[in-house]
Formats: C-alpha cells, structure tokens, sequence
C-alpha cells in the first residue's frame, strides 16, 4: 500500500479505486485483524465487543491536530478539530442547536434522502472512484448516490441553476492535486451527523491527493459567509480497498423507523 502513485496516460495521479474513510487502528471493513478473507468480498466481520453498548451520546474523541495545522473531519462533528470550534453565526449556531437537541431526526440520512458531500466523505461506507480525462465520478454506498466533477475546462454555472443535493463540480489539476469547486447546493445541507449547516450561498473546495498507492488525502474548505465568519478547512484521510466492491444500498426497502423518529418533545 506504500507503493508509488499510479498515473493515468496523461500522467495525472489516477485517483480511481475503491476507497474506506481511514480510521486508526486499521479496523476498517476488510482490513485489520477484524476481516475475514474467507467472506464474500472481503468483508470484516463485526468485531466483538465485551460489556456494555457504548453510550452513543457521548462525545467523541477529538482527533490531534496534525503538524500542518489541518485538523481532521469527524463524522459526528466536522469541526471537532478546530482549536475555536465552528465559526457560526449567532443564527446559524441556534439552528445547529436545535438540531442537535431534536435527535438530529431531520438529518436526510435518517429519512432516506442524499446526504451532504462531507457526510459522504466521512461515511464508513465505501465510495468508488471512477476517473476519465474529463470527468471523475463518484459512487457512494451510501444511499447509493452518484457525484460528478466535470473536468473538461467548463466553468461553474452563473445562471442560478437548480439546487442539488451533491451541488454542481468542477476541478482542474494543479500539479498533482485534483481542485474541485462546488457550489449550487440546497439551502438546508447538513454537513455532519449534529447538523452544522451549510446554506446555497456555501462553496466547497476540495483538493484531492494521493500521495501513494493506498491513501487518499482530500483537504477541504467550507466558505458560505451567510452561515460562517470566516471560511475554515478540514481534513479527511481514506484508504484503498483492493480487494473489494460496492454492495447495493437501498435505504427505502423495508424502511420502518421514518415514523418512530422524535424530537426534544418526546422529553416534554
């Protein structure tokens, strides 16, 4: 996995590849003294717990700040890392609040709709990688979703396009890292698990590396000036997987829970 960097023909790093959220400890699906060759793609098989359930409101431990100042993403908060946490505005700091006091029920995950770009990122569940000269897509396990980056020299679009889920992409090389401008999103994105918001005044700039063969760095720069003082950036490191596939995903088959979801009323 520390092997050089494959290239494609034009000489740019080849980013394809099916790629698991890197987390310490090497016990991602597939990997690490939790997998089992012998199952159907490579799986891991759960790891066995002793005791009780962990709390799942507990906090989660913050990742150390890496020597470039670049703190790394976690999926329930994505500024955990940062040394003055978000910079929210007032409006935008009672709006994650109350998302968080509701159960984070109104989190699209939790209703089978597309998740934000930086959930996505941040999943345990893997993504592939699919890279042409002029287009790089993504497919997310996840809800299934599908991403495009058009990388044929077209610009963003300036005529107030439809809002999507996933915004609209665009990247270019520069070296080799692969910058990739987003905007066009909804105006009710959450980009993580408690719900810190991003409207569709947000931009999003990620820059993907692949420093080796099996890791995957993208550095990313959340900029919406109607939610935030000051833009801020993060970091999510992935792994590849190179002996797996994606698996269907299909949220809505069997779906039970919609109704049983509740907020800080229930408390009332």
């Amino acid at each position: 996995m520390d092997g050089p960097t494959p290239r494609t023909a034009d000489g740019h790093p080849d980013l394809s590849g099916v790629w698991e959220n890197g987390r310490p400890g090497g016990q991602g699906r597939g990997a690490g003294p939790a997998a089992n060759p012998g199952a159907p793609n490579g799986r891991a098989l759960p790891p066995v717990q002793n005791g009780p359930p962990p709390d799942p409101t507990a906090a989660r431990p913050v990742p150390p700040l890496p020597a470039d100042g670049i703190p790394l993403a976690t999926f329930q908060n994505i500024g955990a890392g940062l040394k003055d946490g978000l910079p929210l505005r007032p409006w935008a700091a009672d709006l994650l609040k109350k998302r968080m006091a509701d159960n984070d029920k109104d989190n699209p995950d939790a209703h089978c709709l597309p998740l934000g770009l930086m959930q996505l990122h941040m999943h345990v569940q893997p993504r592939k990688i699919i890279q042409t000269p002029t287009n790089v897509v993504i497919l997310y396990e996840a809800q299934g979703g599908v991403r495009q980056i058009f990388t044929d020299g077209r610009t963003l679009p300036g005529n107030d396009p439809e809002p999507w889920w996933y915004g609209y992409s665009i990247g270019h090389w520069e070296g080799d890292t692969l910058v990739v401008e987003t905007t066009g999103f909804r105006d009710d994105v959450w980009l993580d698990i408690n719900g810190s918001p991003m409207t569709n005044t947000g931009k999003m700039i990620e820059r993907f590396s692949r420093p080796n063969f099996g890791s995957l760095t993208i550095e990313v720069t959340i900029d919406d000036p109607k939610v935030y003082t000051k833009p801020f950036t993060v970091r999510v490191n992935q792994r590849l997987m190179p002996n797996t596939e994606l698996i269907e995903f299909v949220c809505n088959e069997n779906e039970r829970s919609d109704s049983h979801l509740v907020g800080a009323e229930w408390k009332k």
